[in-house]
């Protein structure tokens, strides 16, 4: 505790050494109200930041308390974003408050993420409480704050201004905490999930990553999809993690929610790490050492040493910082890898694209026993058009070829937020609509496809099609292959981001264990959407049971390896025998 808060001290009121100037990191604030963490897209913008989701309620002041070493006429840079740029006003506007002064501007103004001027402020005593208000409740953003005593801003956006942040901030980007485990697991979703207890059960000491507070992904209760699939050799582990089938976006949810993060933390030798995102993985000689990873509100950091790591994180992160190799978007119909037959699957592109399958934001309206106002979104129209609607399933989805699914997350999600208040705002409108009110906005971004991380074999809609068996089948599957587009795509007059899906209906397919280690990082296992397959391929084995079944498989897998002390590759060339014996019998295994 005392550490936490040290960490927390230095980050926001580190002093220059010319003791004028100073960094608040917004998601560090005391008290954020009604404002959340939103750690998502920190690869692109350089750090988390919190948003007053409000779904068009102002949310509650975030407060924090700043020290000042001097007094005097302090200049003042909020960093944030004008979210929706154009000839509205700006839906994510706010106010900054230093004690009982509200100053001038108001901020959300710019169209990109840069440091606006809030004026300046005389500081005459040694704490004074610093206040953000939202003004509308339609998810403005604050990433920091910079107090300095002189009238210079600091850099905008790019390397100089990670370089200056560290060096404002005095933080190192190699963590002074190390941890060592026999198995680091990073990615909380039902696949890290199931991974982690897979190997704890094999008697390893396990530490599980994951970026956000609950466990679960795409099935928390911050996503609310449920998980479909079989359970394969993993029925008693994976009814540990999986939700019931209610509608995607249900507040059912919660109760799945409570049974998965109480039955990964009744585990005494996994360490469960919430709130802590990965950003770095050191690699030597194609062996990745540790992985580095920062608490999203503190941002202190620690250096996760392991034989063995397992990237869950849906995006591929590890595998890209390691330099694994891996796919992204959707292969020629002609297209082959080196060694392989043409990959000839149904649906592909004469041509190579980057299309791939969308992320989501789900929703949820409810009928209140009063009117519900709700106000005119000029900045949604050009999105929506006259399009209603008072709930989002599935085909709320947004994808196009030229819009990248890890570089322009921030982009899709907010393009997804303009779609749902817009629509919403329409159907207000309609007679009867009075007492409609707006219960929940995911403000997470449900993935459905990125990077695809290359292992030994790659999984492809023929190898489902033909229902091909492996030696090494260690994940099996019914569901049809189901792959999506988007709506507009077929017809101009309709909206951008509602999808539809393409269906074959397949016999048992069969994924062998070869496809869930990367072929070139020598200890580096994958399970879930990343996994090594082709577009098409991805399109059946992708929903969470699956997945679950994959995090399961090379959990085992990672205590063969620690067993005998070999690579997982060497799992399959001499181990395999022993391994898939475990795989089977996983079912008739009581909980340790």
């Amino acid at each position: 505790m005392k550490f936490a808060l040290m960490i927390l001290s230095i980050m926001l009121h580190f002093v220059t050494s010319h003791a004028q100037s100073f960094l608040i990191e917004a998601e560090s604030f005391d008290d954020k109200g009604g404002w959340v963490v939103d750690p998502q897209f920190v690869e692109q913008m350089g750090s988390p930041y919190i948003m007053a989701h409000g779904m068009g309620i102002p949310v509650a002041d975030a407060v924090t308390q700043a020290s000042f070493k001097e007094k005097g006429e302090y200049h003042v840079w909020v960093r944030t974003k004008n979210w929706v740029p154009g000839k509205w006003d700006p839906p994510g506007r706010f106010k900054l408050q230093i004690d009982d002064v509200v100053m001038e501007p108001t901020l959300g103004q710019k169209p990109s993420w840069s440091w606006e001027y809030a004026g300046s402020v005389e500081i005459n005593k040694k704490k004074v409480a610093v206040v953000l208000k939202d003004l509308t409740g339609f998810n403005g953003r604050c990433d920091a704050l910079y107090f300095s005593l002189e009238n210079q801003p600091p850099p905008h956006s790019g390397e100089a201004l990670a370089e200056w942040r560290t060096e404002i901030t005095n933080q190192k980007n190699a963590p002074s905490k190390t941890k060592q485990y026999d198995y680091v697991v990073v990615g909380g979703g039902i696949a890290g999930c199931a991974s982690a207890i897979a190997a704890a059960e094999q008697g390893l000491k396990v530490a599980l990553i994951h970026d956000r507070p609950v466990l679960g992904g795409n099935a928390s209760s911050e996503i609310r999809v449920h998980t479909l699939g079989i359970y394969g050799h993993y029925e008693r582990i994976l009814k540990m993690l999986d939700t019931e089938h209610y509608p995607n976006g249900s507040p059912e949810a919660h109760e799945d929610q409570k049974k998965r993060d109480e039955n990964v933390k009744s585990y005494k030798n996994i360490d469960l790490f919430l709130n802590w995102r990965a950003y770095d993985a050191n690699t030597e000689n194609s062996t990745i050492s540790s992985v580095d990873a920062r608490h999203t509100s503190t941002g202190e950091r620690i250096r996760f040493k392991a034989p063995y790591f397992a990237d869950c994180t849906g995006d591929g992160w590890i595998a890209y910082w390691a330099g694994a190799e891996f796919m992204y978007g959707r292969e020629s119909v002609d297209e082959y890898d080196e060694g392989w037959d043409e990959f000839g699957e149904l649906w592909s592109p004469e041509e190579p694209d980057g299309a791939v399958m969308g992320s989501s934001v789900l929703w949820r309206s409810f009928e209140d026993s009063k009117p519900y106002p709700f106000p005119e979104l000029p900045w949604t129209e050009e999105v929506v058009g006259d399009f209603a609607a008072k709930k989002g399933e599935w085909q709320w989805e947004y994808s196009r070829a030229d819009i990248h699914q890890i570089h322009d997350a921030e982009e899709i999600r907010d393009h997804m937020l303009r779609g749902i208040f817009g629509a919403f705002a329409n159907q207000k409108k309609l007679p009867g609509q009075e007492n409609l009110g707006l219960e929940w906005i995911s403000y997470l971004v449900g993935k459905r496809e990125s990077r695809r991380i290359i292992g030994d074999y790659i999984f492809t809609f023929n190898d489902a099609r033909n229902s091909k068996k492996f030696k090494d089948s260690v994940v099996m599957e019914i569901r049809e292959v189901d792959v999506h587009f988007q709506q507009n795509l077929k017809d101009p007059e309709k909206v951008d981001f509602l999808s539809e899906a393409m269906f074959y209906k397949t016999k048992m397919y069969y994924i062998p264990y070869r496809s869930l280690y990367s072929r070139d990082i020598n200890n580096l296992f994958m399970a879930g959407r990343n996994f090594s397959c082709s577009h098409i391929g991805l399109g059946g084995p992708r929903v969470m049971r699956t997945t679950g079944q994959m995090g399961a498989a090379v959990g085992l897998a990672a205590s063969i390896c620690t067993k005998y002390n070999v690579s997982p590759r060497e799992v399959y060339q001499n181990h395999l025998k022993e391994y898939m014996e475990l795989v089977v019998n996983q079912n008739n295994q009581a909980k340790p």
